[in-house]
């Protein structure tokens, strides 16, 4: 698409005021729809997936806890995309469970102008799941090192293979996930706003963690709206979460620090009295990452993320 053409549309679509997402707390409940972003469109440009494995032998921050293992990577890259142009970026943590829906939603978002043309790195864990897993390893620990993964272990293999530019402003990184995976993207925010700024969290697993907890956080990913949250500084950061009715540990009280539900409520509390920029959605009837859930609210999400950044 010229130029011309490009302007005309984003002044259209600007017209129709389709940022205007606000923050705060919303409730949502069944039934759960589709979101239409899900179809793939005639007429959209499509990007390119492509996919490679890592090999935990090559690593230097992620060796294998039970041995070695191999990681699944995908890449999508937006159609018109320019070698050496600095490009935004999306990591999704759990990548593979969630490339197939984001593939048609980026598609049609990044065409209609609501979300800029990120490369986006579908990055699955190193296997397993629970105490002692390389998964819990890498998803529950409260600290930099997965980030400090990405950042030196991942981006640069994939700039290097795929000939891709992403871009360094933090303002231009966001991260995802469901469950641990959610809890991390907040971690790689939290602990290294300098190198991402956005969050989107299903089911964050702001709970105590699975491995063996860190005497600085002995509560792990719990202790953020515990005291991490309102004892520090505001940071930088736009985070967007959602929790089920029914997510992990709905049924078990507080001091069990398993009830991602109530923790996620509490995260939205924190984050609203320090006043940080986030959209917390409740889930009526939801369990954990609910697949209907995800299907129907991750367009609008998406978008709300990305406010403020351009979009073309």
């Amino acid at each position: 698409m010229n130029k011309l053409a490009r302007s005309a549309r984003r002044t259209h679509l600007l017209a129709a005021d389709l940022s205007a997402i606000p923050d705060g707390d919303a409730k949502i409940g069944p039934p759960y729809t589709d979101a239409l972003e899900l179809t793939v469109k005639p007429g959209v440009p499509r990007g390119k997936l492509n996919e490679f494995t890592m090999d935990s032998t090559d690593s230097k921050i992620y060796p294998g806890v039970n041995g070695p293992y191999k990681r699944q990577v995908a890449v999508y890259v937006p159609e018109g995309y320019v070698v050496e142009t600095p490009a935004p970026l999306l990591v999704v943590q759990d990548g593979m469970s969630f490339k197939d829906a984001l593939r048609p939603i980026l598609d049609n978002m990044i065409h209609d102008l609501r979300v800029p043309p990120v490369i986006a790195v579908f990055l699955d864990s190193g296997g397993g799941d629970g105490k002692g897993s390389q998964r819990s390893l890498e998803y529950d620990a409260v600290s930099d090192d997965y980030a400090v993964f990405v950042e030196t272990e991942v981006l640069p293999r994939v700039a290097r293979e795929y000939r891709l530019t992403i871009t360094k402003d933090p303002r231009g990184r966001a991260t995802m996930g469901g469950g641990s995976g959610g809890a991390c993207a907040f971690t790689m925010a939290w602990r290294r706003p300098d190198l991402f700024r956005r969050v989107l969290s299903y089911s964050g697993a702001y709970v105590d963690p699975q491995s063996a907890p860190d005497p600085k956080t002995p509560h792990g990913a719990w202790d953020y709206h515990e005291h991490l949250i309102v004892m520090n500084d505001v940071k930088p950061i736009r985070v967007w979460l959602e929790a089920g009715e029914k997510d992990t540990g709905f049924d078990q009280d507080e001091k069990s620090r398993r009830n991602a539900m109530l923790a996620n409520e509490r995260m939205a509390a924190a984050l609203k009295d320090k006043k940080y920029h986030y959209r917390y959605l409740f889930a009526a009837g939801a369990g954990p990452v609910d697949r209907k859930v995800v299907s129907q609210t991750l367009p609008d999400a998406l978008q709300w993320v990305w406010q403020g950044y351009p979009t073309d």
